[in-house]
């Protein structure tokens, strides 16, 4: 699947500056690798369950995530954070 845009919505924005500039910097690069493909087995991209059934994750660095959704061939970004921010 190739992907056209990433949108960011402001929650994701926000959290994102709320994290150490390390983790921004991991974020970043596994950003450019979900770009190239969304599915790259290091990224562990999974569909999520219950309230969030509709949203996606991948794995940025240890318990960090990114929540988004796909929108035909772009994808918007919801946030970024750890485990917390599936509740």
């Amino acid at each position: 699947m190739e992907i056209s845009r990433i949108y960011y919505h402001p929650q994701f924005r926000k959290s994102f500056f709320d994290l150490s500039k390390e983790i921004q910097k991991v974020a970043k690069i596994k950003i450019i690798l979900f770009k190239n493909n969304p599915f790259t087995p290091s990224l562990k991209t999974h569909k999520l369950f219950g309230k969030l059934k509709k949203h996606w994750s991948f794995t940025v660095k240890g318990q960090y995530r990114i929540i988004f959704v796909f929108n035909d061939n772009n994808v918007i970004f919801l946030d970024i954070g750890p485990h917390d921010i599936y509740k």
